[in-house]
């Protein structure tokens, strides 16, 4: 794993701080450079700054959703696959809201609570695929 994140650029769009803490600690040995956001606004800032190849983002934000955040980077020319990758994490269940992610580009989709393995998996799976 360490070796298919290694240089990239993760960013982590979460307002839980002990999940932040939690994503965090998981991907502190990728080689991986790990940039955080507490907000939707915050994130489309650090998205813009940093340009990560990888987000991690939660789809109920303050200031903006996930969605919106989705909606945002993706845009209408980027599809599933192009950079950056979106993995959006959740509490919402159901296959409405997993829908309208897929819509939007998004390039994974995992409910919480879940397996940190079944995340770095998702993860290397992406970053495998492309190469």
């Amino acid at each position: 794993m360490s070796t298919v994140l290694d240089g990239k650029t993760i960013l982590i769009v979460e307002d839980d701080p002990d999940m932040v803490t939690a994503l965090e600690t998981v991907l502190a040995d990728t080689g991986a450079t790990i940039k955080t956001a507490m907000d939707g606004n915050a994130a489309l800032k650090v998205a813009q700054e940093f340009d990560p190849d990888l987000i991690l983002l939660d789809a109920m934000l303050p200031k903006r959703s996930g969605f919106l955040v989705l909606e945002k980077l993706k845009g209408t020319n980027k599809k599933r696959g192009d950079k950056p990758f979106v993995i959006m994490i959740t509490g919402n269940v159901g296959k409405r809201h997993q829908t309208w992610a897929e819509s939007l580009g998004v390039d994974g989709y995992i409910n919480k609570p879940f397996r940190m393995e079944r995340l770095l998996d998702a993860v290397e799976k992406l970053f495998t695929a492309k190469d």
